[in-house]
Parts: structure tokens; sequence; C-alpha cells
């Protein structure tokens, strides 16, 4: 289990207990569970159990209904998951996943006294964050604007002493497609791109020469590096002799 915490990255995670119940080392947070409930709902497997009201089990050949513990799943909108929780240390705890329209969240609420406050406190924060949020197609607009940085500057760029009839610059592929933002217009998305426009040859292939971010606002989402694509090789003797008798086959043809 730690080393899977460690795989998603999670700091502020660890396990000690196999079972969940006190221990002084065994804790995570918020947003930690909310990482791995989201890691965990890619498993079909548990996205099935955890959006099932109630099942039928045979035990020595007699049927017993068990019921979700989930309050909330069939009683609010989208809910299908994921799961509850109780200790004496970390009180009553809900992880809810809700999914309506185009937008998934997943929400947490921790260390409540009761049953009911926990109920009422993932319903107010769920409802927030539908009533305010909304998910946008993001990718036009970074495409865009990346493309137009390409237009602009391609034909700036020197590589000096080399030889070469054009450069094509590519960028890191991005995995930011959509994203949440406020409905009331005060977050925008913007894309920063920098780039270096001299250089001197050979160029490597895919070298790099710059670096895009995807904000938030002033928050970076996602970055990427801008490469020159193609290989650039010095000018060389060879070059230049070639180079001369070229020039010198056209200044006689001119002459005579």
């Amino acid at each position: 289990m730690n080393e899977k915490a460690k795989e998603l990255k999670l700091e502020n995670t660890n396990f000690v207990t196999p079972h969940g119940l006190d221990e002084e080392e065994h804790y995570t947070t918020a947003t930690e569970l909310a990482k791995i409930a989201d890691y965990a709902l890619n498993n079909e497997k548990i996205c099935n159990i955890v959006r099932t009201k109630t099942y039928t089990v045979t035990i020595n050949g007699y049927g017993k209904n068990i019921s979700n513990t989930n309050e909330l799943l069939g009683y609010l909108d989208g809910v299908y998951g994921v799961k509850t929780g109780f200790t004496n240390g970390a009180n009553r705890c809900l992880v809810t996943a809700t999914k309506r329209g185009d937008m998934d969240i997943i929400c947490i609420v921790l260390g409540a006294d009761t049953k009911k406050d926990r109920t009422k406190d993932s319903i107010k924060l769920i409802e927030y964050a539908f009533k305010n949020y909304k998910m946008i197609d993001i990718s036009n607009e970074i495409n865009t604007e990346l493309e137009s940085w390409k237009n602009k500057n391609e034909n700036k760029i020197k590589i000096e002493k080399g030889i070469y009839s054009g450069i094509n610059l590519i960028f890191d592929e991005y995995n930011t497609k959509e994203y949440i933002v406020k409905k009331d217009g005060t977050e925008k998305i913007n894309i920063e791109t920098n780039g270096e426009y001299y250089f001197e040859a050979p160029i490597e292939k895919n070298k790099i020469i710059g670096n895009y971010k995807i904000k938030l606002n002033d928050e970076i989402i996602e970055e990427g590096k801008i490469y020159i694509e193609n290989a650039i090789p010095r000018k060389d003797f060879k070059y230049y002799l070639e180079n001369i008798i070229r020039n010198y086959q056209t200044y006689i043809s001119e002459v005579f």
C-alpha cells in the first residue's frame, strides 16, 4: 500500500494497518484520499461494487441481503460511490463521487461528529461545486495559441553556420484537454510561451529551444517543451568549397 502511495505521488499518506483502524503513523489527507478514490475508480470491478446499492450473497445455502452504507447512493443526483468510514480517531467520513453531464467530481468529508453531519456537509459541497463550476474544452484554445506562436517565430530563429532551408517547430503533447473553471468568468486559461532565437550549428534532431505553460490565472496546470524537429548540420570545408564552385559557375554563365 505504501509502495502504491509513492507511485501515486502521495506525500502525506502512510499506511500502518491493512484495515484502517487508528494508529499514530497511519494517516492521509482529504486531497490525497480524493486522488486514491480517483485512481481506484479506474478499476471497473471497484467502480461497479461502490455504485451497487444492495446485493444478495449466499451463505451456507441461504440468501442474505446486504446494503451499501453510503447514504447518498440512490438519494442524491449523480452519486455513484464511493466509501463511508468511521473510527474513534477519524469520526464520520465520506468519500463521494458524483457525475452530472460532463462534470465528474470527488467530494471528501472527514471528521464529522455524526452521520447526519457528514451527509449534510457532503451535499452542501457537491451542490456548491455543480452550481459554481463548469467543465470547458481548452484543447482548441491551446492548439490555436501554440500554432500562432509557431507561425510567428519559426522564421525568427537563426542557426549560425548551419545548413538548412527551414525550421520545423514541434511541441510536447499535453494531457489536459478539459478543465473545470468558475462559472462567473473570474478564471481564465492562459498559454505562456518562451523560446530562444539564436543558435550555432550543429543542431541535433528534436533540440529543446523553449517551453510552454498552460495556466489557470497564475497557476500552472501543465507545461511542455518546444523543439526544433529537424537536425541541422554545420557548414564545413566541403560546403564552402561547393558554394564557391556554384558561385563561380553562376558568374561565368552570366558573363559569357
